[in-house]
């Protein structure tokens, strides 16, 4: 709730999505400024998709070794850790699946065929990484994709500028998929709604979060329709197909965290997601829900404390 206080947003496009920003009304508005810058550096040095990024230099230099930067480095390493906590249901070098789906741009959306998906599948494996010292090389054919924890490291580098300036009140969306609150005494909690991913006029629930992050992926906001049939983003790098989920959330202390694993458990079935989560609850502040391809929903231990009764 926030009891009459007043707010003031700006909403910029990065990391092909809208980002908005919501600070107390007494802020000075050049602040706006300085707060998407740190979004933009994160954009510029480290997403993927930007050209001359680390991660772009890497992918073009494929069976090379590129000098990159220790955040880079220590990023990498950050990733493996949670690809082998996932046992390789989360690969950043997915991407040339995503391209063979036809996720990416213009490719051809058609459904490939299974030798086409045997094939390119034995070129993702996070296990081919190699990081020696400064430099990082990933094997011939081999591509990373950053778009599962880009913009959630982005928003957690935005927090930390946010707390710098001794902002202690405010909201970040992300694009819908990822939701950072901050709070204090005087605003304990922001209410978000979760929308029905299969219908955008029907709440699921909706949400207190303080000082945390909501994480959320769904089949019907980025998908590629083939014969008439919906086949979302998120690919088991294992099978090398799309999940048939419908929907994830998680709600965590730290945004990168919480993007990857509700990256990492969108392959779950609902016994596989609780499985899962009371192991990683054991690591993480997390906790979550799952709605799979029959609109089944499973809550982990712990989720229901966050929804408005």
């Amino acid at each position: 709730m926030n009891d009459g206080l007043l707010y003031k947003a700006q909403v910029r496009w990065l990391f092909h999505a809208h980002i908005k920003i919501k600070i107390p009304v007494f802020c000075d508005e050049s602040l706006f400024d300085e707060l998407f810058a740190v979004l933009e550096d994160v954009d510029k040095h480290y997403n993927s998709y930007s050209e001359g990024s680390f991660f772009d230099l890497i992918n073009k230099n494929a069976g090379q070794f590129v000098e990159v930067d220790d955040e880079t480095i220590s990023l990498l390493r950050q990733l493996i850790y949670f690809s082998d906590l996932f046992d390789g249901e989360y690969d950043i070098t997915v991407m040339p699946l995503v391209r063979l789906w036809g996720f990416y741009k213009d490719e051809v959306r058609r459904l490939p065929l299974k030798e086409e998906i045997k094939a390119t599948r034995k070129q993702v494996n996070y296990k081919k990484i190699e990081i020696e010292g400064s430099k990082v090389r990933i094997a011939e054919g081999q591509e990373i994709i950053t778009g599962s924890f880009m913009k959630s490291y982005a928003v957690d580098k935005l927090v930390q500028k946010m707390r710098k300036e001794r902002i202690t009140d405010a909201i970040i969306n992300a694009g819908g998929s990822t939701i950072k609150a901050l709070n204090n005494s005087v605003h304990s909690y922001w209410v978000i709604n979760v929308e029905n991913s299969m219908n955008k006029e029907d709440t699921l629930f909706k949400l207190k979060l303080s000082n945390a992050c909501f994480s959320t992926s769904a089949q019907t906001k980025t998908f590629v329709e083939i014969g008439g049939k919906k086949y979302g983003h998120i690919i088991n790098p294992r099978t090398g197909y799309p999940s048939e989920n419908k929907q994830i959330g998680i709600i965590s202390t730290n945004c990168f965290v919480g993007d990857i694993i509700s990256t990492g458990l969108y392959n779950q079935t609902l016994d596989g997601f609780t499985v899962k989560m009371k192991l990683l609850s054991s690591q993480f502040d997390v906790s979550g829900f799952l709605m799979d391809k029959n609109n089944h929903i499973r809550f982990s231990d712990g989720f229901e404390k966050y929804i408005v009764q």
